[in-house]
C-alpha cells in the first residue's frame, strides 16, 4: 500500500489547463536559459525492491555494532516494538500543521497527551509541542526570557551547560540582541557565589542551568530560583526528560521554564537525530511560549475533542508578529515519546531511570577499584559521570572500540565521560572494566 499516490497524466493536464500552461516546461519560462541544467543527472540505474534491500544489507554488514557507554546528550535506551508500530498508523503519520481541528484529531490528541506527560514530568503548569530538539528549545527559552523582561537584555548561562546547547544559544542570542554571560564552575558544578555576583550587577533577564549538568553531576539548586526572582529574572532549567522520573522536578526547584530533549524516552540514537524538544512553563508565562499548545474541550455532542489554543495564528504565519519562528510541526517524535511513556507507564519509566543509575554507579565503582581510574568530581551523579584515567584516554577509547565497545566521550587528555542505560548488562560492564584495566597505551602513538 502506497502512503503517497503520484499524479496521473490526466491530473497534470487538468492542473496545467487551470493555470494556462501547455507543458510543465512552461512553468519555468521565466528562468533564463543560461542557468538551466540540460545534462543528465548522475543517478544510478533503477533497481528492484529486492536489489535495493540487498544493497543496504551489504552496507550494513560492513558496519561494526558497538556496545554503547557514551552519552553527552544522546543515550542508548530500549524501544519497545509496539512504539514504531503505533507511530506508523495512518491517523498519526503526517507532518502537516494541524490547523484544521476537524480533520486533525489524531495529531491533536497525541500532542495533547505529550504536553500532559511533559507537564507531569516537570511539575509545571503548561507544556507545548513542536520544539525541534532540546538544544533549540533552550535557545527559545532564552529569547522568551528576553521577551518577558522590560529592559534587561542579559542572560546568565552556567559553564556546566552542554557545550552543544551553549553554541546554539550563542547563535540565537547574537541575532536577537541578547547578551550572554557565563556563570563559572567549581568542582564540576555551578559557582553560586559567582551567580549572585552577576545577578547583583543587574540587567539580567534569565538564568540557565542544566540538571544533571553536562558532566553528569547533580547540581544543588537550592536558592537559585529565589536569587533570580529577586532580580526579576526567570530561572530556566535544561533537563533530559527521563532523568526527571527520579530527580526533583523543575517546579520543585522553583523554575519558571523547563526545557530539554525527550530522546531519552525511547527514541533511537539515529546517528544524532532528529529528536524532539520539550518546553514547559508556569501559567503566568504561557502566552509567551513558542511552538504549539493543544487544548481539550467538548463538542456539541459532548464528545472530547482537541484544538490549538492560547495563541493567535500570527504565531505561525506572520514572522514579524510571532513570539518565535519555531513553527514547523515537529511532532512525529513527540508521538514516539508519548507512546513510549504510555507503554512503559509511570513505574516503568522510573525503573528505566533507576536501572540506568544503578548500572552507572556499579561501573564507576568497578573502574576505581582497578587502580587506574579516579572520579573526576566528588558530587552525586545519576547515570553519567566523569573519570580520570592514568594514561591516554583517547588511546583507551580506540582500544575499546576495536573490541566492540563505544567507551565514552573524551573531555580531556585523561578524562572520560561515560554513561550507562538500562540496556547495559553486568557482563558488558565487567568486560569494559577488564579491557580498560589491562590496557596500556604507547605514549608515542600519534593523534589522528
Amino acid at each position: 500500500m502506497f502512503k503517497y499516490f503520484p499524479h496521473t497524466q490526466q491530473d497534470i493536464d487538468t492542473m496545467l489547463r487551470k493555470v494556462g500552461a501547455k507543458t510543465l516546461d512552461d512553468l519555468y519560462d521565466e528562468v533564463p536559459e543560461s542557468v538551466r541544467f540540460r545534462g543528465d543527472y548522475d543517478l544510478p540505474h533503477a533497481q528492484s525492491e529486492q536489489e535495493i534491500r540487498q544493497t543496504f544489507e551489504r552496507l550494513s554488514a560492513s558496519d561494526t555494532p558497538l556496545t554503547v557507554f557514551a552519552g553527552a546528550g544522546v543515550y542508548d535506551h530500549y524501544t519497545p516494538a509496539v512504539v514504531p508500530a503505533i507511530v506508523q498508523r495512518s491517523e498519526f503519520l503526517t507532518s502537516y500543521t494541524p490547523y484544521q481541528a476537524e480533520i486533525s484529531q489524531g495529531t491533536l490528541h497525541y500532542i495533547f497527551e505529550f504536553q500532559s506527560m511533559m507537564a507531569e514530568l516537570t511539575g509545571l503548569d503548561v507544556a507545548n509541542a513542536s520544539m525541534y530538539d532540546g538544544t533549540t528549545a533552550t535557545a527559545e527559552a532564552v529569547l522568551m526570557a528576553k521577551a518577558c523582561a522590560k529592559k534587561a537584555d542579559k542572560v546568565l548561562v552556567a559553564a556546566t551547560l552542554d557545550p552543544k546547547v551553549r553554541a546554539v544559544v550563542d547563535t540565537y542570542a547574537r541575532f536577537h540582541g541578547v547578551r550572554i554571560e557565563t556563570i563559572a564552575a567549581t568542582g564540576g558544578t555551578t559557582d553560586k557565589n559567582h551567580l549572585r555576583q552577576l545577578l547583583d550587577e543587574g540587567g539580567v533577564a534569565g538564568v540557565v542551568m542544566q540538571q544533571p549538568n553536562y558532566y553528569g553531576q547533580i547540581e544543588d539548586l537550592d536558592g537559585v530560583a529565589e536569587a533570580a526572582h529577586q532580580k526579576k529574572a526567570l530561572f530556566i532549567m535544561h533537563c533530559h526528560a527521563l532523568d526527571l522520573a527520579l530527580l526533583r522536578t523543575p517546579a520543585e526547584w522553583g523554575a519558571d521554564i523547563a526545557v530539554g530533549d525527550a530522546q531519552s524516552l525511547g527514541i533511537p540514537m539515529s546517528y544524532g537525530g532528529p529528536y524532539v524538544g520539550y518546553m514547559c512553563c508556569t501559567e503566568k508565562l504561557m502566552r509567551k511560549m513558542p511552538g504549539r499548545i493543544v487544548g481539550m474541550t467538548r463538542d456539541n455532542r459532548g464528545q472530547r475533542v482537541f484544538a490549538l489554543t492560547l495563541q493567535a495564528r500570527e504565531q505561525h504565519i506572520r514572522r514579524q508578529k510571532a513570539t518565535s519562528n519555531i513553527c514547523s510541526n515537529q511532532s512525529l517524535m513527540a508521538l514516539w515519546a508519548t507512546v513510549y511513556c504510555a507503554v512503559m507507564g509511570k513505574e516503568g519509566v522510573k525503573e528505566v531511570a533507576q536501572r540506568s543509575c544503578d548500572g552507572a554507579h556499579y561501573l564507576a565503582d568497578a573502574l576505581v577499584r582497578t587502580g587506574r581510574f579516579k572520579m573526576t568530581y566528588e558530587g552525586e551523579f545519576l547515570h553519567e559521570f566523569c573519570v580520570d584515567y592514568d594514561d591516554d584516554a583517547r588511546q583507551l577509547l580506540r582500544h575499546l572500540a576495536a573490541n566492540g565497545i563505544l567507551g565514552g566521550v573524551c573531555t580531556g587528555p585523561h578524562t572520560l565521560m561515560m554513561a550507562v542505560t538500562e540496556k547495559r548488562t553486568k557482563a558488558e560492564i565487567d568486560r569494559l572494566v577488564a579491557l580498560a584495566g589491562d590496557f596500556a597505551s604507547h605514549t608515542n602513538t600519534q593523534e589522528p
